[in-house]
């Protein structure tokens, strides 16, 4: 994911959306709707086998969260960023960035893949971004420091 940003503020959005999804407990949401609470309740009682927690994973871990998830964790990560006092716009220009059908940025991840329109997602963000009070964002790393994280990935 760091080589798919171009700057430390684009994975800090990356991230910021990842975490959102971990702490407003869409992962448990997903469970639930995908495979179902009686498999759930089946695997956690111990009745429904190793095969059953496998397929269960397999499957998680090949679909993608329900829009209203998605935009529930973009608008986290916009909160989580204008706290650290780091630009959101920048999460946008990654969404943008990764929204078109030729974008280079595709190949490093299939996270990309599993999400719904980039485009529209980073409107949002936008919008979102607007209603917070004007603020002075910083950067995290100096640049130097950003290629050395890139180069260190293998950029």
């Amino acid at each position: 994911m760091i080589n798919a940003c171009e700057n430390e503020a684009e994975l800090c959005g990356v991230i910021s959306h990842e975490l959102a999804h971990l702490q407003l407990g869409h992962v448990m949401k997903k469970m639930v709707k995908e495979i179902g609470l009686a498999t759930i309740i089946s695997m956690t009682a111990g009745n429904g086998g190793a095969q059953v927690v496998l397929e269960s994973l397999k499957h998680l871990t090949s679909t993608a969260y329900d829009r209203s998830l998605e935009t529930e964790a973009d608008i986290k990560a916009v909160d989580y960023m204008v706290e650290a006092k780091i630009d959101p716009e920048q999460f946008a220009n990654f969404l943008y960035g990764i929204g078109g059908d030729d974008s280079d940025i595709s190949k490093f991840t299939e996270w990309i893949n599993t999400h719904p329109n980039s485009q529209a997602r980073a409107e949002e963000i936008i919008t979102y971004s607007l209603t917070k009070t004007d603020m002075e964002f910083e950067s995290i790393l100096s640049d130097e420091s950003w290629v050395e994280l890139q180069l260190g990935s293998g950029y």
